[in-house]
């Protein structure tokens, strides 16, 4: 006996992710027992989700490039034993696209974010 039903083959796929969302949501709800608190009580948990995941998200976005750079560094030190090219080649072009980016901004930003640059490539 099968207990799901067949779902239609041509979603979008913006509907399959709402689908996929709404099933974790259920499985949220069920494992941790959500659907038992009131409706005040499931408004502060989705809140403390929501704030955790969005926070989780611009950690990130923030912080991961930065960090896999510096992983690929100590890599090519520990397998050549010397300067990485290649990866002060990757900042140097993040660099040269940050000073793209800040062009158009004012000429303050645009000295701030070449310095944050420099002193970012100084310590990778």
């Amino acid at each position: 006996m099968e207990y799901r039903t067949k779902q239609p083959e041509n979603l979008s796929s913006l509907q399959r992710f709402g689908r996929w969302l709404r099933l974790k949501q259920y499985q949220i709800e069920v494992t941790f027992g959500v659907y038992m608190f009131t409706p005040t009580e499931k408004f502060l948990f989705w809140s403390v989700v929501f704030l955790l995941c969005g926070l989780l998200l611009i950690a990130t976005i923030l912080y991961l490039p930065q960090h896999v750079l510096f992983i690929i560094n100590r890599a090519w030190f520990y397998v050549n034993g010397g300067d990485s090219s290649v990866a002060s080649n990757v900042v140097a072009g993040n660099k040269d696209a940050l000073s793209l980016a800040t062009s158009s901004a004012t000429t303050t930003l645009a000295a701030a974010a070449t310095e944050t640059a420099e002193r970012m490539s100084r310590e990778l």
